[in-house]
């Protein structure tokens, strides 16, 4: 298998994590914001390897594997780490509206997948709206510290919160999409 520039950019995003994690639990100085800046560069490269890829005919089977898998480990990671340090009923609650959104969608694409019909439930508007609060989100809560008098943290939980209801919204979407597919299923099974 040959990687393209599309393909290393994502593989990027998936070696940032380990970084990501040990700046984020590092007791050094400002460990938590160079946390934070290595995820927005990690998030970026997920608008990048798009654009390389369709731009510069770049797009593979593998790409559209991987790209999804990088966000996801991006974001559950993530949140895991931040509920982890900062937790409350309600960061709790959303890291679960998340993480649970995103193996209910990864396994109802698998599942479309096999039957043919993966591009009724390919990634929408609300999605990319949803992956976009996501990561800005996760980026200022992970940065923490206020800057020019900005409470960042409350900022990204603040879009965070966004995300959540973007990503049940997106999951509606989705659904709502395969709802034919599931009835059919169930009826030609009984």
């Amino acid at each position: 298998m040959k990687l393209n520039l599309a393909n290393l950019l994502t593989l990027f995003r998936i070696a940032a994590i380990p970084l990501v994690v040990i700046c984020f639990y590092s007791q050094l100085p400002h460990a938590r914001p160079i946390a934070a800046i290595l995820f927005g560069i990690a998030a970026i490269t997920d608008l990048i390897d798009g654009w390389v890829a369709r731009r510069y005919g770049q797009t593979s089977r593998f790409g559209e594997f991987l790209d999804p898998v990088a966000d996801k480990l991006m974001v559950s990671i993530a949140l895991v780490m931040l509920v982890q340090a900062e937790s409350s009923w309600f960061e709790d609650v959303i890291a679960m509206i998340i993480i649970g959104r995103e193996i209910t969608v990864s396994a109802l694409r698998e599942w479309m997948a096999t039957i043919g019909e993966r591009t009724n439930v390919q990634v929408s508007t609300s999605g990319k709206i949803k992956t976009t609060l996501q990561m800005f989100g996760i980026a200022f809560m992970v940065y923490q510290n206020p800057m020019f008098g900005i409470p960042i943290y409350t900022v990204g939980f603040v879009l965070l919160v966004a995300a959540a209801i973007m990503t049940i919204w997106s999951m509606m979407i989705y659904l709502k999409a395969a709802w034919p597919f599931i009835i059919n299923d169930q009826e030609a099974s009984t």
